[in-house]
């Protein structure tokens, strides 16, 4: 089964993808690692290439082709990043949506602690980052990535731990691929 899981910076996208993964036995592709990559190869640094593709929509385009290449290309596989599950909803790739999200007080308490800063630092260049992020997928994609009506499963990260998050969406994955499987069987 394909998973996409989403989620604003602090949310813990990323930690519950990779649990998931690990539960599920799927590969773990993070997209975040995708657009590292792709700095790579051009010989620059992320924060660069970052600001380019503010300027530069063929950036982001060209790691939506990517990530929907590999998405294609694999069926048991957790694809974590900002933009993946409504990217792939957009392109009507079957694939079971989760949106992972806190309040962003929670989330910039846990950036700030995990990257030793100041949280009321922190939750600044978020709210920067976000605000400039939304307008750039609104622009390009005519999406809002936190419209919750675009995920199959929207999870509320603040009281619960990651173990806890990953049961819930590995329930919920196992009881679509049943159905899945019994529809097919049932010729639905």
């Amino acid at each position: 089964m394909r998973i996409a899981v989403s989620g604003p910076p602090g949310s813990g996208k990323t930690t519950v993808s990779a649990l998931v993964a690990k539960a599920l036995g799927h590969e773990l592709v993070l997209v975040g690692q995708v657009f590292r990559r792709m700095a790579e190869e051009r010989g620059i640094g992320l924060d660069v290439l970052g600001s380019l593709a503010e300027e530069d929509e063929t950036i982001d385009k060209e790691l939506d082709r990517r990530t929907i290449t590999i998405a294609e290309s694999k069926k048991d596989v957790v694809l974590e990043g900002r933009l993946t599950a409504a990217l792939l909803r957009k392109y009507d790739i079957p694939t079971f949506t989760v949106y992972v999200d806190a309040p962003e007080e929670v989330r910039a308490a846990r950036i700030a602690k995990r990257e030793g800063k100041d949280p009321a630092i922190v939750l600044g260049e978020m709210r920067t980052r976000e605000h400039s992020e939304r307008k750039r997928y609104k622009a390009i994609y005519g999406i809002d990535p936190s419209d919750c009506l675009a995920y199959d499963l929207w999870l509320d990260s603040r009281s619960m731990t990651p173990e806890e998050l990953t049961d819930i969406i590995v329930k919920e994955a196992k009881r679509r691929h049943d159905e899945d499987t019994r529809q097919s069987e049932e010729g639905i």
